[in-house]
């Protein structure tokens, strides 16, 4: 799934295509698309007709289009899953073979467009409620600053992350504890700061939990500058361009190959229905993993 620099990477898009703009029409071209929006399509389409898209947000892994002029406040959520993608097209440009929702705008000069081959992903109307003091959108009430959020508070996370009782990988992951980490740039964090994937959270110092954070807001700023990481083609900006991050991965997905900082072969595990990449003489495995 996108991560924090791929889904930033499509926020500052948007931003600066279809803020200020005006829907003018909305057409829902697969109802698993929408299957969020409980009403249904005829309610989502007649909830954006006519709504001015104010504003582009995220938090974390999560993207949302806010909607001007409502009380309460509402959004539109956009849940990318593993193949999403918001596109700006012009009117003319062919429809994509898995084209699942378009926004037409009252300006007629480009339109935006949901496209989802794997059909994970979809689209929603939904309040924002007031979480932490920022509006949220309801199903991402629950979901935690992520580390380049400015308010992000890395000590307060250090202490909940040595308090809890699992692995150090699985802590990264846990979206209500940090958010915007997914598999990539935890490995990455976690070579970065020479700690392996199994690690207890309880054991850890206060200096290495404040290290893996660290270098897990590094490597995202780094991504989030070079585009995001794409290794295919369902990882792209709204303009349709993938990043090319990938070149510079130090362990993720590089199973065998040289550890840049030290030679060793880079080893792959299996991490629940994942795998987890290191190097196992930067990252020696625990003694006591956690199990």
């Amino acid at each position: 799934m996108p991560e924090l620099p791929e889904v930033e990477v499509v926020r500052a898009g948007l931003a600066a295509h279809v803020t200020g703009r005006t829907v003018s029409t909305v057409e829902v071209r697969h109802p698993r698309a929408i299957r969020r929006h409980i009403a249904g399509e005829r309610d989502f389409a007649g909830r954006l007709a006519g709504r001015v898209l104010a504003a582009a947000r995220r938090r974390g892994k999560y993207l949302w289009l806010e909607l001007d002029g409502c009380a309460p406040a509402e959004a539109v959520l956009s849940h990318l899953g593993m193949s999403g993608q918001l596109r700006i097209q012009p009117p003319d440009a062919p429809d994509e073979s898995h084209l699942r929702v378009r926004l037409r705008f009252a300006d007629a000069a480009s339109e935006l467009r949901f496209v989802d081959q794997r059909t994970f992903g979809g689209l929603s109307v939904e309040d924002l409620v007031p979480v932490d003091g920022a509006l949220l959108p309801r199903p991402v009430a629950h979901i935690a600053r992520d580390p380049l959020d400015p308010l992000f508070d890395v000590e307060a996370v250090v202490t909940a992350m040595r308090v809890r009782r699992t692995g150090l990988k699985r802590a990264l992951l846990d979206q209500t504890l940090v958010s915007g980490i997914g598999n990539i740039y935890a490995d990455e964090a976690l070579w970065r700061a020479r700690l392996h994937w199994a690690r207890p959270t309880a054991e850890l110092r206060r200096s290495q939990a404040r290290a893996v954070l660290t270098a897990a807001a590094e490597v995202m700023a780094e991504a989030l500058a070079a585009g995001g990481t794409s290794f295919d083609a369902l990882y792209v900006n709204i303009n349709g361009r993938s990043g090319y991050f990938d070149r510079s991965l130090a362990v993720y997905g590089r199973d065998g190959l040289p550890c840049p900082r030290c030679g060793a072969a880079v080893r792959r595990d299996s991490f629940t229905n994942r795998s987890s990449y290191t190097c196992p003489r930067c990252q020696p495995r625990p003694r006591r993993p956690h199990p």
